[in-house]
């Protein structure tokens, strides 16, 4: 089995914050591949990224070819210069590598602990062809920190997005990605979305301490344009598109009894409730017709 981890850093100076949660970034997956020990599986880390932005990942990565395009080149409304890549664009670029079996996609500023690939291998093992996994959010306090071990050894708090996908790679032909951009809300809602609408056996993993973010805060407070753009490329393109696929099974707290799963799906910010009301009506609607078939069978055959 072949499995690549993409990723799309940028070159940012000191004086952001990105800079420190990149660098512990790629410390923690330079840790996580020492600890790596499935001997029959293929760990390739690999970026994309524009040209200005190269040379500042580990020498362990592969570098697979430049980005070409930004949303401001899709969306010329847009007035606020910032070069963003596209997601479809980003993991398009796992095709360059071959006979791939798995990618992973997690946002440059997501850290692994060092056990991540190897229980990604072992949920694979399983059976589960898309793993969505939520961060866990430790103190900003950590970006000056020496030592990522600090880091490891807060549990943090958990959150209610998703930022990490293990995603088969069959799975990525099918994907609607509309002209979604990386580092902006709707990111995660897009592949959420998309895997609940054509994995076979997704699972969700929201409360395990698999992956880290340095920052306390849940909702963002971004409504730029390119939260705008994001949302409409969701709402008028991408969801139409996926809308008939959704099974209520098939998306995070399924498993969960009826009154949890409305409280959570009413308070994740990355899912919607009218979406809920539907499904649950249209598996309400089924499970009824199935014990009234059933009911009728039983009838007939007397």
């Amino acid at each position: 089995m072949k499995i690549a981890h993409i990723l799309n850093p940028v070159k940012v100076d000191k004086n952001n914050e990105l800079y420190f949660a990149q660098k512990f970034t790629f410390i923690s997956i330079q840790k996580a591949v020492e600890c790596f020990n499935k001997k029959d599986v293929e760990l390739i880390n690999c970026e994309t990224s524009f040209q200005e932005d190269e040379g500042i990942s580990p020498t362990f990565f592969n570098q697979l070819t430049n980005l070409n395009r930004a949303v401001s080149d899709v969306n010329s409304s847009l007035s606020i210069s910032r070069k963003l890549p596209l997601i479809k664009d980003v993991l398009d670029k796992t095709k360059e590598i071959d006979d791939l079996d798995y990618l992973i996609y997690s946002n440059v500023d997501i850290g692994l602990m060092p056990y991540f690939y190897n229980h990604v291998v072992e949920l694979i093992e399983e059976g589960y062809d898309a793993i969505c996994v939520n961060r866990r959010r430790v103190s900003k306090e950590y970006l000056q920190s020496e030592s990522i071990s600090q880091i490891y050894a807060d549990q943090g708090k958990s959150h209610p997005g998703f930022d990490c996908f293990v995603i088969k790679k069959e799975l990525l032909n099918q994907f609607v990605l509309g002209d979604v951009c990386i580092g902006v809300p709707f990111l995660g809602v897009t592949l959420l979305h998309n895997i609940a609408s054509f994995a076979q056996k997704p699972t969700y993993l929201t409360d395990k301490h698999l992956t880290f973010h340095l920052g306390m805060n849940v909702l963002g407070f971004d409504k730029s344009e390119y939260y705008k753009h994001n949302r409409t490329e969701f709402f008028k393109k991408i969801k139409p598109a996926l809308a008939g696929n959704y099974q209520l099974a098939k998306f995070p707290y399924s498993s969960l009894p009826i009154y949890k799963r409305a409280l959570k799906w009413l308070l994740n910010p990355s899912l919607f409730t009218i979406d809920y009301l539907e499904l649950e009506k249209k598996s309400f609607l089924e499970k009824t017709k199935l014990k009234v078939d059933e009911l009728r069978w039983r009838l007939l055959s007397r």
